[in-house]
């Protein structure tokens, strides 16, 4: 079993990513609030370097590397926020990436990862295998694999976004956090446990693609086919052996929303905050509000993951 990091590696993660990573900002909403009955915090990873929670992991993890790894370069795999997050990180840390994309990634996306220096490779994400080739290329290359989640260093950088959360708004309640593959909801749990030990925490998948939810249930890993989800950095077919073991332990319960819950809280923090979020990014909100019942004069953080959505789709989304 690989290693599972703990809180002090969150807390080292802070310190090591701190010169290169943005502290993003906590906001509130008036109406947010009399919505929910709830005091809630957004966390808003949208703000951050590359536009998503996604760097603070990868840079967490490059900035682990030996010299001989640095020179010979990383390689990662990555629908999107993860293939910029990496590129980005390289660039700064002076070595080259390979990043392997799905065929049908947001243009966006694969437009920032090659501008931010990354040599992209792309694949079919229906009917070919991402880590069989991420493991070819490295040791065809001898390049260092960095998966999107299920990796120590990761895990740790992720976990830095709750602890900010937590340190700036205080104790929460609870705590909502888009789930994936897990990377930032198994962070945020490591966090959450040390610093606000009576916070429930909560990741919240896409409706369609609910693999998380049923291995949390079943206690072993589910493997489902690739979901057909707007929120596209949640498309994953099951979470990490790493993340699901401090999942398991650590998470209080996993929810789902629909497409049509993100893109009316696409709307919501469009309107009536001004902000451009991902329909990934909006998961945790999403579950919150159908939770208003339940969560009636708690504090409530929402993890915010990202805002890395083409224009002409957002545009697309919030008006229909």
């Amino acid at each position: 079993m690989p290693r599972i990091p703990t809180y002090d590696d969150v807390a080292a993660a802070a310190a090591r990513i701190a010169p290169a990573a943005h502290r993003t900002p906590v906001l509130t909403s008036r109406t947010a609030d009399e919505e929910a009955g709830a005091s809630l915090f957004f966390k808003c990873e949208n703000f951050q370097r590359m536009g998503a929670f996604k760097f603070r992991g990868a840079y967490n993890a490059l900035s682990c590397f030996d010299s001989g790894q640095r020179k010979a370069g990383v390689v990662a795999f990555s629908s999107g926020n993860h293939a910029q997050a990496v590129a980005l990180s390289a660039r700064l840390l002076g070595m080259p990436a390979t990043i392997v994309m799905p065929h049908d990634a947001p243009a966006a996306k694969v437009a920032a990862t090659r501008g931010y220096g990354g040599t992209v490779v792309v694949y079919d994400r229906y009917k070919e295998d991402r880590e069989a080739i991420g493991r070819r290329l490295a040791e065809e290359g001898g390049l260092t694999l960095i998966p999107p989640f299920d990796h120590p260093d990761v895990i740790a950088g992720q976990g830095t976004a709750a602890k900010e959360l937590i340190e700036e708004a205080g104790p929460l309640d609870a705590l909502f956090v888009c789930l994936g593959g897990g990377g930032l909801l198994s962070g945020s749990a490591l966090a959450a446990r040390a610093l606000a030990p009576g916070c429930k925490v909560y990741g919240v998948e896409p409706e369609a693609g609910n693999d998380g939810q049923q291995a949390f249930r079943a206690g072993h890993l589910v493997h489902i086919e690739v979901p057909k989800t707007i929120a596209d950095g949640a498309q994953t077919q099951s979470l990490g052996k790493i993340t699901f073991e401090i999942i398991r332990r650590d998470v209080d319960d996993v929810f789902t929303a629909s497409d049509a819950e993100l893109v009316e809280a696409m709307r919501f923090f469009a309107t009536r905050m001004k902000m451009i979020v991902e329909p990934t990014g909006c998961l945790g909100f999403a579950a919150a509000r159908r939770m208003k019942n339940e969560l009636k004069g708690q504090r409530v953080g929402v993890l915010i993951s990202g805002g890395n959505v083409d224009l002409a789709r957002f545009a697309a989304l919030v008006a229909g």
